[in-house]
């Protein structure tokens, strides 16, 4: 007969089989991140807007520009899963002085690829750089993910506004927020850390959030907020979550009056007043 096995070695095992499984859990974790964070959106439909093709050095976009041939621009940046197609008819109606270019990012919609944070990015500069060849003036719009995507690209190129709707600091902090038992800082790849870039803003910004967000805490927009050297203004929508605050009349009034508000210059020397 065996002799039975000890406590003290069936703590051992317990203990190298709990290791095992943590570090098993976390080279999941770090293998299968980019499908846990981007949720690439297929192609709804084709909306009725003229398609442009974009070159870049991380290969070619497709999207669309609302209201073509205006002086001054839009490029806006989608959030993660959203569909930017869907928003033809909301800045169609909203700014309909303002050129807005809507370019999935590179495997949503109908652009080929795989979503990282340095594609992305080399992405959206590629797209700046293009509606920049037809317009001086080109405020940038950035929603959710699209926030740290826009907040990079407006810390590199010169900006006549920028428009950020329910942003955050980093992801890497979000990320640990959601996932405190593993060292996420060792483990991700795409940290789109937009505080860093807040400080180079000169430009006046509106940010929106969702008085009710459950997806980015508000302690995480503020703290991205409190990066920017010229304040931003910011509009809090009350009963608005954060997939439905665009949903909001306030949400479409407070973009039409930023955009038309000719009282604020390129590089403001007195920060905007906060609006609650």
């Amino acid at each position: 007969m065996r002799a039975p096995i000890s406590l003290k070695r069936w703590l051992l095992l317990l203990f190298i089989a709990t290791v095992l499984a943590y570090a098993l859990l976390c080279g999941l974790l770090y293998a299968l991140q980019r499908q846990v964070l981007y949720h690439p959106s297929p192609q709804l439909f084709e909306p009725d807007a003229p398609v442009i093709t974009i070159h870049g050095s991380t290969g070619v976009l497709h999207g669309w520009v609302v209201n073509p041939g205006r002086q001054r621009a839009v490029i806006y940046f989608g959030g993660n899963g959203e569909s930017v197609e869907r928003d033809v008819d909301l800045f169609r109606a909203i700014l309909p002085d303002v050129s807005v270019y809507l370019v999935p990012y590179r495997g949503y919609g109908p652009n080929a690829g795989e979503p990282s944070e340095a594609g992305i990015e080399a992405g959206a500069v590629a797209i700046f750089d293009f509606v920049h060849s037809r317009h001086e003036q080109i405020a940038l719009f950035g929603r959710s993910l699209g926030s740290g995507v826009a907040t990079c690209v407006a810390a590199q190129r010169p900006i006549a506004r920028l428009v950020l709707i329910t942003p955050y600091d980093s992801i890497l902090n979000i990320a640990r927020q959601r996932f405190p038992m593993f060292p996420v800082t060792l483990l991700i790849k795409d940290r789109y850390e937009s505080w860093r870039c807040a400080e180079a803003i000169k430009a006046p910004m509106l940010v929106l959030l969702g008085a009710d967000d459950e997806i980015i805490p508000r302690a995480n927009s503020e703290a991205l907020i409190a990066h920017f050297h010229a304040k931003p203004r910011v509009v809090i929508i009350s009963r608005a979550g954060h997939n439905n605050l665009s949903n909001s009349p306030i949400y479409t009034k407070a973009i039409a009056d930023f955009m038309h508000d000719s009282t604020m210059a390129a590089t403001p020397t007195t920060p905007p007043t906060p609006q609650h």
